[in-house]
């Protein structure tokens, strides 16, 4: 299987997995940039596409790629599409090839966001996580809560370790600032900020991560150990006391972050 981020509109990457002449599409926001890649590639027929939340920049080509191809689109059960799809939900599994995604929840950063994970034989698993997941940091909370958040990021963190994280958007150089400005005395966050700044400025994705590597570096997968919750501690300048409340304010520090 061949896996492909490809850019759209400034910092988006739309994920196509290839497996023989078919292709799965992952939050096509830009339908011309998919169907452009396409017809380079005139062997190839998208039959799938899976969403994982309704905003516009992961939703927008729907239409134009259904019309075009015929695709069925998989999308969260609790959110409206632009098109008809099939509605999905925790546990449920999508067949497509010789894979079978399982969907999972993870409401937080929209009402209804779901993910989607695989286990390709021979390969890595894979994590398609939307806007939950970045590497080196998590989705801004506009309809769902911290303590949503923070049990979305807790059923992700618990896939296996060597699973690859196809995220949204190329956030990376940012996200680890910020990391860093928290665990400043990480030594594997800055190995890792050095390696992602050196594929950038080469113009390469810094995705997909791996979710072992982002257990080491990912402040918000690591809101319960100590050296964040001194940090956050430090920066808050308030009581905190519990799972919830830690994660909250490092969110909001985040969001703050400049």
């Amino acid at each position: 299987m061949h896996l492909t981020p490809l850019p759209a509109f400034t910092d988006n990457y739309i994920w196509l997995l290839q497996d023989q002449q078919q292709v799965l599409a992952v939050d096509p926001g830009d339908g011309q940039a998919v169907r452009q890649w396409l017809e380079n590639q005139p062997r190839l027929q998208l039959g799938t596409i899976l969403v994982t939340h309704h905003h516009a920049d992961h939703t927008a080509g729907l239409q134009d790629l259904v019309q075009a191809t015929g695709a069925q689109v998989f999308g969260p059960a609790l959110e409206k599409l632009p098109v008809p799809h099939t509605p999905v939900a925790d546990g449920d599994a999508i067949p497509w090839g010789s894979l079978r995604w399982q969907v999972i929840d993870v409401p937080g950063h929209t009402a209804g966001h779901v993910a989607y994970w695989a286990q390709p034989e021979g390969e890595d698993p894979i994590l398609f996580s939307g806007d939950t997941l970045f590497s080196g940091g998590c989705g801004r909370l506009f309809e769902g809560t911290a303590a949503q958040m923070l049990d979305s990021l807790d059923k992700l963190a618990s896939l296996p370790g060597h699973t690859r994280v196809c995220c949204a958007h190329e956030y990376t150089l940012g996200n680890l600032r910020f990391a860093r400005a928290v665990e400043p005395d990480n030594a594997l966050l800055a190995l890792y900020d050095q390696h992602c700044q050196q594929l950038r400025a080469q113009g390469i994705p810094t995705l997909p991560s791996r979710l072992d590597k982002e257990l080491d570096i990912n402040p918000f997968l690591r809101s319960r150990l100590s050296s964040v919750r001194e940090a956050v501690c430090r920066h808050a300048q308030l009581p905190l006391t519990d799972d919830v409340q830690f994660f909250a304010q490092l969110r909001e520090w985040k969001n703050q972050f400049k």
